[in-house]
């Protein structure tokens, strides 16, 4: 006879019941795993490994914060012309030398030789356009006296011919006297006649041979001159005023012609040279307002000067510093805020952050109310200072937006703080 087993009916429903909470435990576990992890919509955070900044209505200054290098905006270099050995040292670096004031002084035997070689060629040829010239006067005189005594000949003829012509008429003279005196006349003139054109041609002669003796004696004089000046040159002497900033000389030292000895600064008249990335080569002009940062106040400057030549990726701009800026030196860093373009006054500000990496500005996650979840948001980003980035669309001023790094969740749509 058959009977109705109900111990093990009871047994088997309750393993069903037991085996479907598991897989209902199990299921509910799956789908908060893939709620809560970073491919999916939404991922739980600790709030305090995150940085949140609040959107702000302002003034957004487009403006590079830098750091610029003074130097001097002229500088006047020292070189040797002549080159030599080093036997005195009058001045030290660093100090203010005034203009004309010997700085350093040479030596150089063979140039001293070769000046006084030279002054005895110059004096030699000198003295030789000397004698050039005392011999054409004497030539020049010499022919004006022939000419005189051609004159008081032709005189005493013409007055022995009319002696003799009257002497002749009365018989008392032959006629052969007459013609020999008339040929000696005929003779004198003719040779006064020479004697004129030679002068007229020895004078024409002279002025031309007298003014290339001239010029000959003065070019042999700047000759001689530029030999002493060369003897000259071997004391060196400050060019202008200023600061001897540099001054590489010791005692003993051979310098050759044409080395640089030194450089004296131009009191008062800096430029600050400032190092800017090759990213901001074409947003840079001559003329751009720099604001140059002082203890005691803030000094407005500009662009003076570009250097597009790209070093270690990075290129040089110069600032010229106007004149009544006081308590800087030569070698001082300085910094300045490069404008851009001018302040936007209302603008909405966001603090910049690591959130740019993984975003790029186009989208963030902003913060709900309740301040419990943020919510991923499509932004744009304009311009960015030191300090702020521009928000040119997507969010309002007292938002709060997540501006930490987004790499742990950056394909996430929802943060559910914790």
């Amino acid at each position: 006879m058959d009977r109705k087993i109900t111990g093990k009916s009871k047994f088997s429903q309750l393993t069903v019941g037991v085996a479907l909470c598991i897989l209902l435990v199990i299921a509910l576990t799956v789908y908060d795993v893939s709620q809560s992890n970073s491919t999916g919509k939404h991922y739980k955070v600790n709030l305090d490994n995150l940085t949140i900044s609040t959107a702000n209505q302002g003034t957004f200054v487009d403006a590079l914060s830098l750091r610029g290098q003074v130097v001097p905006k002229s500088t006047i270099y020292l070189d040797t012309s002549a080159g030599g050995q080093v036997e005195q040292r009058l001045v030290q670096q660093g100090e203010f030398v005034e203009k004309g004031q010997p700085l350093v002084r040479l030596s150089n035997t063979n140039l001293q030789l070769d000046v006084m070689s030279r002054e005895a060629q110059v004096t030699e040829q000198l003295n030789f356009l000397r004698n050039t010239q005392m011999n054409m006067e004497t030539n020049r005189l010499d022919l004006s006296r022939d000419l005189l005594e051609i004159e008081l000949k032709i005189k005493h003829l013409q007055r022995r011919l009319n002696q003799t012509a009257s002497l002749v008429l009365k018989g008392l003279q032959a006629k052969d006297k007459l013609a020999e005196i008339n040929d000696d006349l005929t003779y004198f003139l003719a040779r006064k006649k020479l004697s004129i054109e030679r002068q007229k041609q020895q004078n024409s002669i002279r002025k031309v041979q007298i003014k290339q003796l001239k010029d000959s004696a003065k070019m042999l004089e700047k000759n001689l001159q530029f030999a002493r000046n060369n003897l000259d040159n071997l004391l060196i002497k400050a060019p202008v005023s200023g600061y001897l900033s540099e001054l590489a000389v010791e005692i003993g030292e051979s310098k050759s012609r044409g080395a640089r000895l030194g450089q004296i600064d131009i009191p008062n008249e800096y430029k600050l040279v400032v190092r800017l990335d090759e990213f901001y080569l074409n947003q840079i002009q001559t003329g751009m307002t720099v604001s140059v940062k002082r203890a005691d106040a803030t000094i407005l400057a500009s662009v003076s000067k570009i250097d597009s030549r790209v070093n270690q990726s990075q290129f040089l701009i110069e600032v010229d510093l106007p004149s009544t800026i006081r308590g800087i030196k030569r070698g001082q860093s300085i910094d300045v805020d490069l404008m851009l373009s001018g302040a936007n006054t209302d603008a909405i500000l966001l603090n910049r952050g690591a959130f740019f990496t993984s975003s790029g500005g186009h989208w963030a996650f902003v913060v709900a109310k309740q301040g419990d979840i943020a919510t991923r948001r499509d932004i744009r980003l304009g311009k960015k200072n030191q300090h702020y980035f521009e928000v040119l669309s997507g969010l309002t001023a007292g938002e709060q937006v997540v501006t930490s790094s987004y790499n742990n969740f950056d394909q996430a749509q929802q943060l559910n703080f914790q």
